[in-house]
């Protein structure tokens, strides 16, 4: 299978025309005609049902192309990533996330690393449900992630960031908006947005509102989900301080419990590359002098 076959292959698909995806892709209609039929040959069933209408995927052929899809947008980001590397860079440095605001001082961890190690490339990977497996098995470099899901990694070495801690997210124009500090009691009779992925810790004072009776509580899947509601106006929530983005969209007060997220950076105990362990060390550093920064 070729690269070319793939393209023909997904254009087919968009187009359902022979004509049509040979036109759009330059080249004659026999030429892409016999492409299709050598893929096929190849993998050894139907992509396509052929007609006078043009052309019709078959149920097989419909999976297929959605893998083919995922494949193509990796490889042409695979070739994109090399021709930056080859182009500037002698080595790189991946971050797995599971989402994108987890470091906040990254982009200026980024750029500071940049005028001591210019020959370096920092990629950053949002990997929002596979990140602990994918850096487990050396896709990606670092990986931040909360200590309690360490303890079980062999081969890791984790480096402690920082302490998190418990924020109510509300909307702006929400009464607890003006409140500096906020305690259960201001909670009791609102509607408390849970689940979505918890972390043990924030379940722990999820259940702990909750056993009270003297709050109502709404199952959300995921935070995502959770910001609309609150946005909504249908309730409010809980979280981690890294999840912060810091838009102004929403109010983050500091909620009175003594729970915190202790959230660290991994890295791969062979990996003895002193570039990576330089920019461990920088971005320790610009945590630990954001000694006022709410996190």
């Amino acid at each position: 299978m070729t690269t070319k076959q793939i393209d023909y292959c997904i254009e087919l698909a968009r187009t359902l025309n022979f004509s049509r995806a040979a036109e759009n892709l330059f080249v004659s209609q026999p030429t892409f005609s016999y492409q299709i039929r050598l893929l096929e040959e190849e993998i050894g069933f139907p992509l396509f049902e052929r007609s006078g209408k043009g052309a019709a995927l078959t149920p097989a052929g419909a999976q297929f192309v959605s893998f083919l899809s995922g494949m193509r947008e990796d490889l042409k980001r695979a070739v994109e990533q090399g021709q930056n590397f080859s182009g500037k860079y002698q080595d790189s440095i991946s971050v797995s996330l599971m989402v994108a605001q987890a470091l906040y001082f990254l982009p200026e961890a980024i750029r500071l690393f940049a005028q001591s190690h210019p020959q370096v490339q920092i990629t950053p990977l949002f990997q929002y449900e596979n990140g602990v497996d994918s850096f487990l098995r050396n896709e990606a470099d670092l990986l931040f992630a909360l200590k309690e899901q360490t303890r079980q990694m062999a081969g890791v070495r984790v480096h402690a960031l920082f302490e998190s801690r418990v924020y109510l997210i509300a909307r702006r124009d929400d009464p607890l908006a003006a409140k500096n500090r906020i305690t259960e009691a201001d909670l009791y009779g609102r509607t408390l947005m849970v689940g979505g992925g918890s972390p043990p810790a924030l379940k722990a004072v999820q259940h702990r509102l909750i056993a009270s009776g003297k709050l109502e509580y709404f199952n959300s899947p995921d935070h995502d989900t959770t910001r609309i509601n609150v946005a909504a106006g249908r309730g409010i929530c809980l979280a981690p301080g890294f999840l912060n983005d810091h838009s102004g969209q929403f109010a983050w007060i500091p909620f009175d419990c003594p729970e915190t997220f202790s959230c660290v950076l991994c890295s791969h105990k062979e990996d003895n590359r002193p570039s990576v362990g330089a920019f461990i060390d920088l971005l320790q550093a610009l945590y630990r002098d954001a000694v006022a920064f709410p996190l």
